[in-house]
């Protein structure tokens, strides 16, 4: 399928959402996928790797995995930090939503969905009514409300969204208001809520871990700073703590993961959720670099007392993506997280050849078994003088009588041309077909073929494949096929697929797609019935 007009459809779209919505689906329809499904080992995220280990550390250390709430109430955070609070709620995100809007239907909003093509009766117009006044009391979702449309109506979805985008303006000009909801901006500010609710329901000492995420108002996002960042982050609740166990635990954890050298230096201000003198932070050495990774203390009493908590609570939070960077030796923090975005993009010379394969390919036990027979036939006769024609295979196939003969018929010439048996390698970015021996005098072709990686794609085994392919689709009605390829110019010549994303990174690093050559091959199949 050739890929769509992407400025067509966004010019239509914006004339007319709807319409342009529904013959956009006539795009897919008769689509066959060709995804595998095979088992293949998939590549992790960096941060998501730290933070499954992370998860695996605590819980090799007896630490219970919670979930703790993203969402969390204003009031909370003035709980936990006192007067602080205003400064910590400048770092928060708050969440707003859309009120909604008391609708009502008067007799022009009734022509007006009259005049969208839709047959008014007084009992649509009561059930289009009770289902906006349902949405407005909460009972309909917004996810619903369309459907809710639709039905009250008895029309289609598309029709119900043009009645709601151009019949009910008021939706339209809805605005945010502003709730006293935020983002939690620091694992702390839900762990108050989740040890409250558990400390009377679990034996002490009470040890939870949780691992996601957490928000910060940032001006911009630059190397070291996010807005949203990963936090690996315990809790220890007994009768008894120290901040000594912060020190022992943080080493604990971060051995695991590699590190050796650890310093913990008090804070001189400490955070108003815990208590005075108690907060430290982590650092581990890199090379010759300390940097920060950890942050631990204990609850202060007052903040833990305003939640009704009776014991005291030592707290250690790791930053994820911090690590992370340390780890895989990166820079910018926005290059490790979102490399679609930010990283420089860069492959492997086996990415590259990952993404290399064959244009047309059998499909059949069949398929491949006369691919195989017509490409042996093409190596044992390759330098038989021309014209000549000579039997690949001949036998029963799908039921049918199949035979397959290789040919040249240029005379003076050999059955297959100088670069029928090259093979595709890819050496520093670069895709070149190139003979498996020979050529010995030049540096590039003898490094490509001893250091570059070998697809196992040769021209003449594509060709083979093509034929064999060609004649799946025609065993129905039976024939003749002739798949003739003469000169190498373009991948495509000698059924070599080079997918989008391989080529437009060999074209962004200045590199070669270079499978030029003499081929010169030639298969005939025919398929008929067989005899008697």
């Amino acid at each position: 399928m050739a890929k769509w007009r992407i400025d067509d459809l966004v010019e239509r779209s914006e004339r007319n959402f709807v319409e342009a919505w529904l013959e956009s689906g006539k795009l897919l329809e008769g689509m066959e996928s060709k995804v595998s499904l095979t088992f293949k080992q998939g590549r992790p995220h960096p941060i998501m790797e730290a933070a499954q280990r992370f998860r695996e550390v605590f819980l090799r250390l007896g630490f219970d995995e919670v979930v703790n709430q993203v969402i969390v109430e204003e009031g909370d955070v003035e709980k936990q930090y006192g007067p602080e609070a205003l400064a910590i709620l400048d770092r928060c995100y708050y969440l707003a939503t859309l009120p909604r809007p008391d609708v009502g239907i008067s007799r022009e909003r009734v022509e007006e969905i009259r005049r969208l093509g839709v047959q008014v009766d007084p009992s649509r117009i009561e059930r289009l009514q009770a289902v906006l006044h349902s949405y407005k009391k909460g009972e309909v979702t917004a996810d619903d409300l369309v459907e809710r449309i639709a039905e009250a109506l008895e029309v289609s979805d598309a029709k119900a969204l043009e009645v709601l985008s151009k019949a009910l303006p008021e939706f339209k000009e809805l605005k945010p208001q502003p709730s006293t909801l935020t983002l939690r901006s620091h694992m702390t500010t839900a762990w108050f809520k989740t040890l409250a609710s558990l400390q009377h329901r679990r034996p002490l000492p009470l040890k939870l871990f949780s691992v996601g995420l957490r928000f910060r108002r940032e001006q911009q996002e630059d190397e070291t700073h996010l807005r949203a960042h990963h936090s690996a982050s315990c809790v220890v609740m007994d009768e008894e703590l120290s901040p000594e166990l912060g020190a022992k635990l943080a080493e604990a954890v971060l051995k695991q993961l590699g590190f050796k050298e650890f310093k913990h230096i008090k804070k001189q201000v400490t955070a108003k959720y815990y208590a005075p003198g108690t907060e430290y932070e982590t650092y581990v050495k890199r090379a010759d670099e300390w940097m920060e990774v950890a942050n631990f203390g204990l609850y202060s009493p007052v903040a833990l007392a305003r939640y009704r908590i009776e014991y005291p609570v030592l707290n250690l939070g790791i930053g994820v993506e911090r690590v992370a960077m340390i780890l895989h030796g990166a820079k910018d923090v926005r290059a490790l997280a979102y490399p679609q975005f930010y990283g420089e993009w860069e492959l492997s010379d086996e990415e590259l050849a990952s993404m290399i394969g064959l244009e047309e390919e059998p499909k059949t036990p069949q398929g491949w078994r006369l691919a195989e027979a017509i490409y042996a036939a093409l190596q044992r006769y390759r330098d038989q003088p021309s014209p000549c024609e000579y039997l690949a295979f001949r036998g029963e196939a799908w039921g049918l009588m199949v035979e397959a003969w290789v040919y040249e018929r240029d005379p003076g010439v050999k059955l297959t041309g100088p670069a029928a048996f090259n093979r595709v390698y890819v050496y520093r970015g670069n895709i070149l077909g190139l003979p498996p021996t020979g050529l010995e005098d030049r540096v590039e072709v003898v490094e490509a073929r001893g250091r570059g990686v070998d697809t196992g794609l040769s021209y003449a085994y594509a060709i083979a494949c093509r034929a064999a392919a060609k004649v799946e689709g025609m065993v129905k009605e039976g024939g003749v096929v002739d798949v003739r390829a003469r000169v190498a110019r373009h991948p495509g010549d000698v059924n070599i697929k080079v997918q989008e994303a391989a080529r437009r990174y060999v074209q962004s690093k200045g590199g070669r797609i270079d499978v030029r050559g003499p081929v010169f091959v030639g298969v005939r199949v025919s398929v008929g019935p067989k005899p008697g």
